[in-house]
């Protein structure tokens, strides 16, 4: 699959996400890259023989830890294409799948949802 291919998956996922998430979601970038470098690897706490194992990441300060007078560059939700093919297998429906629950899963973080809480509600 092409970037552009899976660049499109993602925002599939995206128009995808309610409007009462998707309303309240601000000053966030949304991304695709090949792969996790290595400083990606190091903010989300992965070895880095382990690139293979994230899939995404969210960059910012979550929502629920702003202050009123937070500001700040945009966040930054970064969707790994090599990871979710490596993961979800070659079958276009199983990456489209990969790529919206990835895709929920970090804009979750933007929320200030644990991968703990994740986990226990399904998303993990």
């Amino acid at each position: 699959m092409t970037i552009d291919e899976f660049s499109s998956l993602v925002e599939e996922a995206l128009e995808g996400i309610p409007a009462e998430f998707l309303d309240h979601l601000e000053n966030v970038e949304v991304e695709v890259e090949e792969w996790p470098s290595r400083a990606d690897l190091q903010a989300a706490g992965v070895d880095p023989g382990g690139r293979g194992n994230l899939l995404g990441l969210y960059h910012g300060v979550p929502n629920t830890k702003r202050g009123a007078f937070y500001v700040a560059l945009p966040d930054r939700i970064t969707i790994f294409k090599g990871p979710i093919e490596l993961y979800a297998g070659p079958d276009r429906t199983g990456i489209r799948d990969q790529v919206r629950r990835t895709v929920i899963h970090e804009i979750a973080h933007y929320y200030g949802i644990s991968d703990e809480r994740l986990t226990e509600l399904g998303w993990g």
